[in-house]
């Protein structure tokens, strides 16, 4: 700074002024490139820090939608036994033949035993939403699908209730005496697994084989757990393996 102070005062003491001018516009010339280097370099170590907490999100969301695409293929494996075991007693109905009691009750335990709840790891994808974060995805399609991935869970959970309810109709029936759930449960083993006492005169429930009222249950919730699966559950694995592969394009390995 002292050398370029000695250059203007030697220019105004010989009263060359006209180069004291290109001098002096010359000298802010260079402060101002160096404020934009400064400044371009103070961006770039900024973007370097966004890209690196990007990449740590996206691996993060990686490893977040990989758990929940496992636990929506078990869901989805679940369900579709579920309703194969429903489908057989509407064969059975339809055929007119009668099972055995052990048999009837397996069919029973194995199509509305397990209810259906899809519960996808969400913290990181919860966390970046709330935090603002989600900006920091740079794909706009990839931060789109994420932005909307929460209302595709609404509507699942809507599903879920409806086939919920389908199922909760089927149950009670068994709330009456002319059924029994111990029967289901004695032939099925969950009476010794739960400890209890079995019995000898056991309630037959091949009763209701001659139901038109459990007949149209069962028939409702075969339905509710088609829907739930191909129009519902596969919609939501495509939708998935859809940001997978957004974020696999944007991971860099």
């Amino acid at each position: 700074m002292k050398f370029f102070r000695r250059i203007r005062q030697k220019l105004l003491s010989e009263n060359k002024f006209s180069k004291y001018l290109v001098y002096a516009i010359g000298e802010i010339v260079l402060v101002v490139i160096g404020i934009l280097i400064a400044l371009g370099i103070n961006n770039y170590n900024q973007e370097q820090i966004l890209r690196k907490k990007e990449q740590v999100y996206l691996n993060g969301l990686k490893d977040e939608f990989q758990t929940s695409k496992r636990k929506l293929t078990e869901l989805i494996s679940v369900n579709h036994a579920n309703y194969n075991e429903a489908k057989q007693i509407i064969e059975i109905i339809t055929a007119g033949r009668e099972p055995s009691e052990a048999d009837f009750s397996k069919l029973l335990f194995n199509a509305f035993a397990f209810e259906i709840s899809f519960n996808p790891n969400n913290s990181l994808i919860n966390e970046m939403i709330n935090s603002g974060n989600l900006n920091n995805i740079r794909n706009p399609e990839l931060r789109q699908k994420l932005t909307n991935w929460f209302a595709m869970l609404q509507d699942i959970s809507k599903q879920e209730t409806e086939l919920g309810m389908q199922r909760e109709k089927v149950l009670n029936m068994f709330s009456s005496n002319e059924h029994s759930l111990r029967t289901i449960f004695e032939h099925t083993g969950m009476f010794r697994e739960l400890e209890l006492t079995e019995e000898q005169n056991k309630i037959s429930n091949l009763g209701l084989l001659n139901s038109t009222k459990f007949e149209n249950n069962v028939l409702m919730f075969i339905s509710a757990s088609h829907s739930t699966e191909h129009t519902h559950y596969k919609t939501l694995m495509q939708e998935i393996n859809s940001i997978l592969s957004l974020i696999s394009l944007e991971i860099n390995e």
